[in-house]
């Protein structure tokens, strides 16, 4: 057992408690699930943690990519994206620190035992939700405190940050033997396949967010600025914003140079419809 691992690990459960979604410590789900509970951010506190921050933040970035379109209806989830991220890059840095491991073990944590504690903590919130709700009955202001802020938030502790630090602290000797046991192209196949989950995820970001597919060219375009022309990422952004001004300056305007003409026809298109639904019967 490497005691090395006891503070990276300890610290690694904390972030990830941090980023729960109830947790109100950070400003709420503003500091907390939303920045806290990001990969990208998560890459980087794991980073300081282990105390490699290059490492750390390659590993965010490649978890950040699969799960940057992970959408959650409601109270559902196909994977939980705080353990996803911080149990795959922890156990990432306690061993290899390769980001194909990363994110391999991040959607097998992420979709197995991350949905698992997620949905124990919604079960075990509503056995302190029914102790509130009592509470309040009776006007007992100590209980409602205690079932509705004190014990849930214990009860996210326990699930969040105990399980994320046994995991990284006792599993890398089993990350390690499963690595070093299975055969070397498993073990490649491995890294292509975790290579490929981040460009999927960016597939899946643009399915929702491009609706036209027209609006491809300029995707195409920032690409292949960064790609061959080698233009930095603060250069591309002021460009595309300057792309993005150009074309919704001439989407408003399109089709104004007629003028008066344009607002004559339409005015005279309009259809009076007072009438439209009146049954002289009725009056």
């Amino acid at each position: 057992m490497d005691t090395s691992l006891f503070f990276p690990a300890l610290l690694t459960g904390i972030f990830c408690y941090l980023g729960a979604i109830e947790t109100p410590w950070l400003f709420g789900m503003s500091g907390g699930f939303y920045i806290v509970g990001r990969p990208l951010v998560a890459g980087l506190l794991v980073g300081l943690a282990f105390g490699d921050i290059k490492s750390g933040i390659l590993c965010g970035l490649a978890v950040q990519a699969v799960f940057i379109a992970n959408l959650s209806t409601g109270g559902a989830t196909n994977s939980e994206i705080t353990y996803a991220a911080y149990g795959g890059i922890g156990l990432a840095m306690a061993t290899t620190k390769n980001p194909a491991i990363a994110v391999t073990l991040a959607i097998l944590i992420g979709q197995t035992f991350g949905l698992i504690f997620y949905n124990g903590r919604m079960a075990l919130y509503s056995f302190w939700n029914a102790r509130a709700e009592k509470a309040a009955d009776q006007a007992d202001t100590r209980g409602i405190t205690l079932n509705h802020l004190v014990y849930p938030q214990i009860t996210t502790f326990i699930l969040r940050a105990v399980p994320v630090f046994l995991a990284i602290f006792y599993g890398k000797g089993l990350v390690n033997w499963l690595i070093n046991s299975i055969p070397e192209i498993i073990t490649h196949i491995i890294q292509v396949l975790g290579g490929v989950l981040p460009a999927l995820g960016i597939a899946l970001l643009m399915g929702i967010v491009i609706k036209n597919k027209t609006h491809l060219i300029f995707f195409m375009a920032g690409f292949v600025l960064l790609s061959f022309a080698k233009l930095s990422m603060i250069a591309i952004v002021f460009i595309a914003a300057l792309v993005a001004y150009m074309y919704y300056f001439a989407s408003s305007n399109k089709g104004t140079g007629n003028g008066e003409s344009e607002t004559k026809e339409a005015t005279e298109s309009a259809v009076n419809t007072d009438d439209e639904y009146e049954d002289d019967d009725l009056f």
